[in-house]
């Protein structure tokens, strides 16, 4: 079989593991492997590369995507549909292996319908794709994210500073979560819910009155301040996704304002994306990319390799990207208990 391999939407560690895996699986059955360079950009613009055990064998521990990546939305409209398909006619491809997460999915969902034989791997550090337990550049964005929350504890002490840590996390607040909760933040923040400023300036007197004259807070990008309206208007990708970023800032500047403690941000933004992946994260996209090479042969297209437990099944692309995997309220209200001390 001839097959597209590509990766879409933002880069994570886990990628380069997981072309690696495809490509040695594939070879077993005597497939033959087409890269599409940056995306579901490589199949509209027929950009393509070769890819070869000679070029995939080391790459376990690299970061990003040696095929590059794009968040270009390959059934944005209907012209850039029918060029995707046609494309896939005319590069001979009998099945595509599209990475991503709910946007790169989503798209292979939609051109399944329209015949192009997709099988999808689960990609994103924001760990919020339904279906699977979790997802890939997950655990790597977190373990950055908690060394840098880790070395902010150390220069808040030394000046008796608040220090607010922003992290990605647009709907899902699963890395903030995660980082908060493992760095002894004393406070977290998540877009699941509503931020709360009297709360959070009530607590952070509450620690400076027992005497902690430093702190910790941890805030997901996608937190909405209440005084955002819903008119304004922010640049925004080809799936409609508004560009964030600041919200760290807007948090700082309550918290000084509110308990006259001197109060910095970081944003940690794109930092998190890359470096080599965790040994989790390796052995995870190892596990996906051999999974859907075999649900290449086994014809189960329209579907993704999912871990639920310890074990990789298949499971349909629309249980997937129908709806987001956010952080349940009961969690968040379990973990809460460490930052209301």
């Amino acid at each position: 079989m001839r097959i597209g391999v590509l990766t879409g939407g933002g880069d994570c560690p886990g990628l380069n593991p997981a072309i690696r895996a495809i490509v040695m699986r594939a070879f077993d059955y005597g497939d033959e492997l087409v890269g599409l360079r940056q995306g579901w950009r490589g199949l509209r613009e027929k950009e393509t590369m070769p890819l070869t055990l000679e070029l995939v064998e080391p790459i376990i521990d690299s970061g990003g995507t040696i095929l590059e990546s794009s968040r270009t939305n390959p059934v944005k409209d209907a012209e850039s549909t029918e060029l995707c398909l046609d494309n896939a006619r005319e590069l001979g491809l009998d099945a595509l292996i599209a990475l991503g997460g709910e946007d790169t999915l989503g798209g292979a969902h939609k051109l399944c319908a329209r015949g192009l034989k997709c099988v999808g791997v689960p990609k994103t550090m924001d760990n919020d794709l339904s279906a699977t337990d979790y997802t890939f550049g997950f655990d790597s964005a977190v373990s950055v994210a908690v060394d840098a929350a880790d070395r902010l504890k150390d220069t808040a002490r030394s000046h008796r500073r608040v220090l607010v840590l922003e992290v990605m996390g647009r709907h899902a607040g699963w890395v903030a979560l995660h980082t908060g909760v493992c760095a002894g933040a004393d406070y977290i923040l998540i877009p699941e819910i509503p931020l709360d400023r009297d709360g959070l300036i009530e607590h952070i007197k509450e620690i400076k009155a027992r005497g902690k004259h430093w702190g910790l807070v941890v805030v997901s990008e996608g937190v909405k301040p209440p005084e955002v309206g819903e008119g304004e208007k922010h640049a925004k990708d080809e799936f409609g996704h508004e560009k964030l970023g600041g919200i760290g800032g807007f948090v700082a500047a309550v918290i000084e304002k509110g308990s006259g403690i001197d109060t910095r941000y970081v944003t940690l933004g794109h930092v998190v994306r890359g470096g080599s992946p965790t040994p989790f994260d390796r052995w995870l996209a190892t596990r996906v990319g051999i999974k859907a090479v075999e649900l290449v042969h086994e014809g189960k297209f329209d579907h993704m390799a999912a871990l639920q437990g310890n074990q990789i099944v298949a499971v349909p692309l629309a249980d997937a990207v129908e709806n987001l995997k956010t952080v349940p309220t009961a969690l968040y209200e379990e973990v809460k208990t460490l930052f209301s001390q």
